[in-house]
């Protein structure tokens, strides 16, 4: 028999994980009829509530459900790429806790697997239950990244995706402390098939995502698949650089020729401000890509493991 491994990331999901559980075994019977065994691996990013606890409750009726518990909070990139490591399965599927992420899926998802697909991913066609202007920043940054990046982010994308073991050792592979797994499905490459679905709203709980821990997450993204803003800084330094010789060619001339003096020290104090707000702004950028290099010559580990069930 093949083994599916599920990964399943948890931060605070007390009240959501036993409704996991619940609403995957529903493919029990499509399981059996594959001849696939399942191992559900609940990966706990340091929560403070009783999810632990529930993992555990699932683990003693059922042997299949395994759990890695954090020390403290590591981000759900983390505890994907842990369960990445831990998982043992010829396929390997990532899916929300929060039921956001249908279950009632994985049947078509594998017809697609048994076609030749590496991986089978989500992508939701619409994001009702948003807030607007997270959905509009949202849409934004695809399609800055669809410009910007040599990548294939797409839009609307979900961490909702079904992988061969080829596909997962190849993300194993890319160790590097800054992740942006949406990133990293691209960068590696394989064969993708994308399926549609509509939003589906959490039932229980809140979202752990505000929205600058998604401003925070999408500059990740960008920082790690795009040199565009460094470069965009290079070009800025040399527009001010020429702007700033034709202002001293028009202020030559008109002292010499109209003999107009120059004055005005508000304008020039003006002038100062912005250039010095262009500067710090490029030396920002710079200070990202540094501070990302710093982090990743460290070599830190990604998580580290206080339990393991």
């Amino acid at each position: 028999m093949k083994l599916l491994s599920v990964i399943v990331p948890c931060y605070n999901e007390e009240e959501t994980v036993a409704d996991f559980y619940a609403e995957f075994v529903k493919n029990r019977s499509f399981f059996e009829k594959k001849d696939l065994e399942y191992e559900i691996i609940y990966v706990d990013d340091g929560s403070k509530d009783g999810t632990v606890g529930e993992i555990r409750k699932l683990h003693d009726a059922d042997e299949r459900v395994h759990m890695v518990s954090f020390s403290r909070n590591f981000g759900k990139e983390a505890a994907m790429y842990a369960g990445f490591e831990h998982a043992k399965g010829d396929y390997v599927v990532t899916m929300d806790v929060d039921l956001q992420d249908p279950p009632s899926l994985l049947p078509e998802m594998f017809s697609y697997i048994e076609e030749g697909y590496d991986s089978v991913a989500t992508r939701r066609v619409s994001r009702k239950g948003e807030p607007p202007i997270r959905s509009f920043f949202a849409r934004m940054f695809y399609r800055l990244m669809k410009k910007i990046s040599r990548t294939e982010i797409v839009d609307g994308a979900r961490d909702y995706r079904l992988m061969t073991r080829q596909m997962v050792d190849a993300i194993l592979s890319v160790k590097e402390y800054n992740r942006f797994t949406k990133g990293i499905y691209g960068w590696v490459g394989f064969t993708t098939k994308w399926i549609e679905f509509e939003n589906v709203e959490r039932k229980k709980g809140e979202t752990k995502w505000s929205f600058w821990k998604l401003f925070a997450y999408s500059l990740e993204g960008i920082m790690a698949f795009s040199t565009a803003p460094l470069a965009f800084a290079s070009v800025l330094g040399i527009l001010f650089c020429v702007l700033a010789f034709l202002m001293i060619l028009v202020i030559i001339v008109k002292t010499l020729v109209f003999g107009d003096p120059t004055s005005g020290w508000p304008s020039m104090i003006c002038i100062l401000c912005l250039i010095s707000g262009v500067q710090l702004f490029c030396m920002g950028i710079i200070g990202q890509y540094l501070s990302k290099a710093y982090m990743e010559v460290k070599e830190r580990p990604i998580y580290i493991c206080k339990e393991e069930i």
